[in-house]
């Protein structure tokens, strides 16, 4: 992005109202950003208004359904006609059912893949529409470590993260062969400590949890940030992230047998489910859930291992110099000891 956008810029984010996608507007206004907020419950999208301009954003939300793509274009027409040409688009939004694959209806998996997949491409094509005219922008997809390494109890989900891997990449060699400077990129998220788990369908006997280590969200919105900022095809986020997809390409086999093992015990907490509860598939579940969930005892506030992948450089130059005085001083000795050879 270039500097003179850097503190007025023009940020689109889906799934807006709660989770991730509200830790990443609360990160973007404290930069300075200007948002367009979509999401489908008003309610929640005017409490990250008010929360994002306190910190001084101004702010346009539409309430939107992503898997619908004649909403998600208006609702980019709106928040260009009242902020501004858009520099980022997030595709943040999502849903999922926590259950074995032939416990789920076709219309479940179907909506699952709606809007967690099609969502995302709706999103992607209206900010194309724009940024290929202009020849700028950044699109952030939200992607996930199960994107490689699927796990059991969510296979709509898994299939639909594989699958915005999938396009985005294609997406990706399409603008390099045009020239285009309009850049997309993936952050693989690990566990985070959202309010899904209590909102999304599932049809589990335990209620669900996030596959440890877990994460804030607010770890997930600086990997965000960080990312629409630089031109990074891919930022993996967490350790386990990274231990996920490396082992998975690794030991695929081997990995098939682990989650096997440990995966749906470890998607369940001791809690029974309430069958009678509300979901978000169909409807958002009323009420204002926040940014976290019910995990903050568990939850990592920090990633060392983003971190390092975010000071690449600075790694890589303290390792070069580190060698270069380890070099000199090695020579040193050598040096020293060469008058006690030569007496002999």
């Amino acid at each position: 992005m270039n500097a003179h956008h850097r503190y007025q810029e023009i940020v689109v984010i889906t799934g807006a109202g709660a989770g991730l996608g509200r830790a990443t507007a609360r990160e973007f206004a404290r930069h300075g950003a200007h948002l367009g907020l979509i999401g489908r419950d008003g309610h929640r999208l005017e409490a990250v208004r008010s929360e994002v301009e306190a910190l001084g954003a101004r702010t346009v939300v539409v309430s939107a359904d992503v898997a619908d793509a004649r909403q998600v274009e208006a609702a980019a027409e709106c928040i260009e006609a009242e902020l501004g040409p858009i520099d980022i688009w997030i595709n943040g939004a999502m849903t999922t059912v926590f259950a074995p694959l032939h416990a789920m209806s076709a219309e479940e998996f179907k909506r699952v893949t709606e809007v967690t997949y099609l969502g995302n491409v709706n999103g992607t094509l209206a900010a194309l529409k724009r940024m290929r005219a202009r020849d700028r922008g950044t699109i952030v997809q939200v992607g996930s470590a199960l994107a490689y390494r699927p796990i059991p109890l969510q296979t709509a989900y898994c299939g639909a993260k594989h699958a915005i891997k999938g396009y985005t990449e294609g997406l990706r060699c399409e603008l390099l062969n045009e020239g285009s400077r309009v850049h997309v990129t993936l952050v693989e998220m690990p566990g985070l400590n959202t309010p899904q788990f209590d909102w999304c369908r599932s049809h589990l006997p335990k209620r669900a949890r996030p596959v440890a280590p877990v994460y804030q969200p607010e770890v997930g919105a600086r990997a965000i940030y960080w990312a629409a900022h630089h031109r990074r095809r891919q930022l993996y986020v967490g350790v386990s992230s990274l231990l996920t997809i490396w082992g998975n390409k690794l030991a695929p086999g081997l990995m098939d047998r682990y989650l096997a093992h440990n995966a749906v015990d470890g998607q369940q907490t001791g809690e029974p489910e309430d069958s009678s509860r509300a979901d978000n598939l169909w409807q958002p579940v009323a009420g204002d859930r926040g940014a976290r969930g019910r995990f903050n005892a568990e939850a990592h506030s920090q990633s060392a291992q983003l971190w390092a992948s975010t000071h690449r450089g600075e790694i890589g130059f303290a390792a070069g110099a580190a060698l270069l005085l380890a070099g000199a001083l090695l020579g040193g000795r050598k040096r020293r000891r060469r008058p006690l050879l030569s007496r002999r």
